[in-house]
């Protein structure tokens, strides 16, 4: 499944995130990955959810970060939930339409694994392109 959680900056999507993570956290069957640039969670979150600073990391682009979680998973396979902190900043590119194909080709990946992949995206819902709308969860 995949989430969206999209509202504008500021309208409390990250608050949202994080009690959603850590109420996962308490589940020991979830195997919870939070993926963010920075480090600025990593006091709010409970220490089972791994979180990985994407600064660490040469990622660019929407092509890369589909990579870049297939490996992850492909390493850990047993990963359930996988949250990422503003998208726009993770992959240091706000186009629209490389979003729009990034979602369309994880999606395959993400039913595949039974995975659940929820993804903060800061813009006004009525802004984004007509293919978002089944994944949206508007703030």
């Amino acid at each position: 499944m995949i989430k969206l959680l999209v509202g504008r900056k500021g309208s409390g999507k990250t608050a949202r995130l994080v009690d959603e993570m850590n109420e996962h956290a308490l589940d020991e069957n979830l195997n919870v990955v939070c993926i963010e640039k920075g480090n600025r969670l990593d006091t709010q979150i409970k220490p089972q959810i791994r979180l990985i600073n994407i600064e660490e990391y040469p990622i660019k682009g929407y092509e890369q970060f589909l990579g870049f979680i297939a490996g992850i998973c492909s390493k850990d396979y047993d990963i359930t939930d996988i949250y990422v902190d503003s998208i726009k900043k993770v992959v240091k590119s706000d186009d629209q339409d490389e979003f729009l194909n990034f979602i369309n080709k994880i999606e395959d990946f993400v039913i595949t694994r039974g995975l659940n992949l929820v993804i903060l995206y800061s813009a006004e819902s009525e802004s984004l392109p007509e293919g978002f709308a089944k994944y949206v969860e508007e703030f």
